[in-house]
């Protein structure tokens, strides 16, 4: 009996430790009394009729679930992992509230968190930056993306006396103007690389179309590589979306399935992705 009730327990969680899912935005917006708002957006994975995700600390409120058209999703909290029930949603948002992931000493407020993906922290206006615990990827105004990993950011609110103004802002000024040279830098010049012209693809085109011949392409994935093709070789994905009346979400699987092929190349950029072709 009792091996019957455990494979039975099995089975009723098989579905939540095979879910799968793309994180594709975190968000902590940081509150001025210490609590965070939790902002996920993510993209389930083709046929997957529900996910788990892990929740950040342990008090939670305000739970929220809901998909690309703002619609609530049903879902229940088990075992610190909220489970979502994805219905036929192609993009889900989470959001709730948490007083876990911050702590204060003194005049000092840090927030640590552990992510297996980048995450972006918003913190209060006022706020000023005293440690980090390793260079961001970005920095924004008050918006500073970390990379995954065991990741803390310390700050300071300005209502602070003249007595000790002094005393925090010149050691933080001095942090930010090294922390601008190191991480701005290399970004400026990524950048500027990147949204550079570049030179004209050559893409010889019969022999291109004769390499389609052996991939087992569907007709959104042959529309797409003929309209990148006429394109010049490269197009950026929204036009590519535009072109053939396809779903943001199915662009994006469609594109990661070519890139998986080797039959184009993705290029990041800041404001949207391009795709080359790969002869």
């Amino acid at each position: 009996m009792k091996r019957a009730l455990t494979l039975i327990s099995l089975l009723i969680l098989l579905p939540l430790a095979s879910a799968q899912f793309t994180v594709s935005e975190v968000e902590l917006i940081i509150y001025t009394d210490g609590y965070v708002k939790v902002h996920y957006q993510l993209i389930p994975d083709e046929y997957t009729s529900q996910i788990s995700l892990p929740l950040l600390g342990k008090n939670y409120e305000g739970v929220e679930v809901v998909d690309e058209n703002g619609n609530p999703l049903n879902f229940e909290i088990y075992n610190g992992s909220l489970i979502v029930y994805v219905e036929n949603s192609h993009i889900v948002e989470v959001s709730y509230y948490t007083p876990d992931l911050t702590y204060k000493e003194g005049l000092v407020w840090t927030i640590n968190v552990s992510m297996d993906y980048p995450f972006d922290v918003v913190l209060p206006e006022n706020a000023v930056v005293v440690d980090l615990s390793e260079l961001p990827l970005k920095i924004a105004s008050n918006v500073i993306t970390m990379p995954p990993g065991n990741q803390s950011i310390s700050y300071t609110l300005e209502f602070v006396t003249e007595e000790n103004k002094k005393d925090i802002y010149s050691p933080v000024l001095v942090f930010l103007a090294l922390l601008a040279i190191v991480v701005f830098g290399p970004v400026v010049i990524r950048r500027i690389k990147r949204e550079a012209p570049k030179e004209e693809l050559h893409i010889d085109k019969e022999e291109f179309l004769k390499k389609l011949e052996s991939f087992n392409l569907n007709e959104d994935e042959k529309r797409a590589l003929l309209y990148v093709l006429e394109k010049g070789g490269r197009a950026s994905q929204a036009e590519v979306r535009t072109a053939l009346g396809i779903p943001k979400t199915t662009a994006w699987r469609m594109f990661k399935r070519l890139e998986r092929q080797g039959l184009v190349r993705i290029i990041k950029g800041r404001k949207e992705n391009w795709v080359e072709l790969k002869p």
